[in-house]
């Protein structure tokens, strides 16, 4: 059985195509603050493709998902729309209002929930975002600007400044300004992470596009890279779910 797979985040929207379970096809495309009409430019493609079912995660808010629902109306096939739940196959969620989690960070922490494991999952995308879960129990977490954020609020007044695609690539002092801002700030964002992982056991996840540049730097913590790991979490969500 083929299944689509949507990701649709503030910037990108990635997609996967999966013929029992292994994927067959993947893309992932920016859409310029216009996700339902990039979707619109795609569905043409999904409908050729003999997909029997579609699972979608989303952060947009209501009326823009609402646009997304109406667009892949258009494959007349069922669709299944994650949200965040108090409570998800055995998965207890750590926030006081579970609406206010994002999907996406949901859907990393049910990929890796396991009874008797304790993970740090660290999402490497637009904010750098850590979250903790002990057996079946999300126990919350922290949201970070992340490396590119922190950099554009340092700069954005200083005229000339040319940034080296190789600046976030050590930790050691900086001997000029933009090695000093891009060392400082890495060295920020490396140092929360072994601090969080310091105070208990548990097991390191990486996901998102920066992943193995923060991986270099936590190697003693044996981090695993999983690119994938929203999707995995989709898979999840859609196996468990219930009409």
């Amino acid at each position: 059985m083929k299944q689509l797979w949507l990701d649709i985040g503030n910037t990108r929207l990635k997609y996967w195509i999966t013929q029992n379970e292994t994927v067959i096809e993947h893309a992932a495309e920016l859409h310029l603050q216009s996700p339902s009409d990039l979707l619109l430019g795609l569905i043409q493609h999904f409908n050729h493709q003999n997909i029997q079912k579609v699972g979608v995660s989303s952060v947009l808010d209501q009326h823009n998902n609402d646009r997304i629902r109406s667009i892949l109306k258009r494959l007349h096939i069922p669709m299944i729309m994650a949200k965040v739940h108090q409570e998800y196959a055995a998965l207890r969620c750590g926030y006081d209002h579970p609406e206010q989690l994002g999907i996406d960070r949901w859907l990393q922490v049910l990929a890796v929930a396991q009874p008797d494991r304790n993970v740090c999952v660290i999402g490497c995308g637009t904010a750098l975002t850590i979250d903790l879960v002990k057996g079946y129990q999300h126990l919350g977490g922290y949201i970070l600007p992340n490396l590119y954020l922190q950099r554009d609020a340092l700069i954005q007044n200083t005229k000339g400044i040319k940034i080296p695609d190789s600046a976030f690539d050590d930790l050691d002092p900086g001997h000029n300004t933009i090695d000093a801002v891009h060392h400082g700030i890495l060295l920020g964002l490396v140092s929360t992470i072994q601090t969080i992982m310091q105070q208990s056991p548990q097991q390191l996840v990486l996901t998102g596009g920066d992943a193995p540049l923060f991986a270099k730097f936590l190697q003693p913590y044996h981090p695993q890279i999983e690119p994938d790991l929203l999707l995995k979490g989709l898979q999840h969500y859609v196996k468990h779910h219930l009409p």
